[in-house]
């Protein structure tokens, strides 16, 4: 799913044992950027309706912000991250514990 190696930025070598998988990376990531685009849609809610601003409005502008940013970021981190390409999934698919 990596884009690094059509990019020219991998190396096609392994991640250390230690190193995080791309689930749980890109889970991470997700969590962290929807709280993010949450604050940042009510910004821009607060902006365009100004005095006009309802409670569901709110809830509107930033649940979507919250789901655009999160799956935006997790996708990124999916196609750019080292963690997530496929040697290295594979990798880690092997080493773990059933």
């Amino acid at each position: 799913m990596s884009l690094r190696r059509w990019l020219g930025y991998s190396d096609g070598d392994l991640m250390r044992s230690d190193a995080k998988p791309c689930s749980r990376l890109m889970r991470q990531t997700a969590a962290i950027f929807s709280v993010g685009g949450g604050f940042a849609f009510w910004i821009f809610c607060r902006l365009h309706y100004g005095p006009r601003m309802t409670v569901p409005r709110i809830l509107r502008w930033a649940a979507c912000g919250a789901v655009t940013m999160s799956s935006t970021s997790a996708m990124l981190v999916g196609l750019l991250s080292p963690e997530c390409e496929p040697q290295n999934i594979a990798a880690y698919d092997k080493t773990k514990p059933k």
